[in-house]
């Protein structure tokens, strides 16, 4: 985890989450396992689980940039 991450899940609060269960493995959320999602706090069961989603939002975004790209005729 990169220190913006740190104070990011540092500053962030169990009871903002609008979760309740991990989304990857239904298991209760852990304080030490938030994020920020489209201005959401969404809670994960551990650090892993959060760094997965973190990992898949990135691959999702990359995945649309090249589409974007693509649509727009810039492909290089």
């Amino acid at each position: 985890m990169t220190p913006d991450q740190q104070a990011l899940t540092q500053t962030l609060n169990i009871e903002d989450a609008i979760n309740e269960t991990c989304p990857w493995s239904g298991k209760p959320i852990s304080a030490d396992s938030l994020t920020l999602y489209n201005g959401a706090v969404v809670g994960f069961c551990n650090p892993e689980c959060r760094d997965k989603f973190a990992k898949a939002l990135r691959s999702f975004e990359a995945a649309l940039q090249a589409r974007r790209v693509e649509r727009a005729g810039l492909e290089q």
